[in-house]
């Protein structure tokens, strides 16, 4: 076989980007959430999804939720960044532990009449989505759904009438018995 002789290297191999779920266990208290977002935008990461809420009263500890985009070795590279961050108590790949649960809950205003209002009531029952408000020409809905579920639910009422979504990013858990801690037993 003949072989040429280039200057130009050999192609490496480029590593697939795939979506991540990171669940973030941190102290509740004023800065820590700019701190994890300054981490990704600083070194050009970007959150696709981020839900924060406190988990334990008492002892001042809150769960962070960030859906980002990334190689196997970046999300790596931003795991390991969090958890140097001091308050930080644990951060876990959710898509790397295996079997997880996401929802994502939205809510759409629809307007319409004649066909498109039929159509979207039909949408609604079809994705067992709740009327949360109806007027002779509008009506909101609340979904809640996988974020594919989510997405396809919001392309279809977009040929009805849709005029407004409000969605509240990806709230996710590892299933079994094991919690991620920061919740007293």
């Amino acid at each position: 076989m003949l072989q040429m002789k280039t200057h130009y290297p050999d192609a490496t191999r480029v590593e697939p980007s795939n979506r991540h779920t990171l669940a973030i266990v941190v102290d509740n208290e004023p800065g820590v959430l700019a701190r994890i977002a300054g981490l990704f935008s600083g070194r050009g990461y970007n959150i696709e999804s981020l839900t924060v809420t406190e988990t334990e009263h008492e002892a001042h500890v809150s769960r962070i939720t960030i859906v980002t985009t990334g190689t196997d070795s970046i999300i790596q590279q931003i795991k390991s960044q969090l958890e140097r961050l001091v308050p930080v108590h644990r951060v876990v790949d959710l898509t790397m532990t295996g079997d997880a649960v996401e929802r994502e809950l939205c809510l759409v205003k629809v307007v319409g009449k004649g066909d498109h209002r039929v159509e979207a009531m039909r949408l609604a029952s079809a994705f067992g989505a709740r009327t949360l408000d109806a007027t002779l020409t509008s009506f909101v809905y609340e979904l809640t759904g996988t974020t594919d579920e989510v997405e396809r639910f919001i392309k279809l009422m977009t040929a009805v009438g849709l005029v407004e979504v409000s969605r509240t990013g990806v709230a996710a858990m590892a299933r079994g018995a094991e919690g991620m801690g920061g919740l007293s037993p």
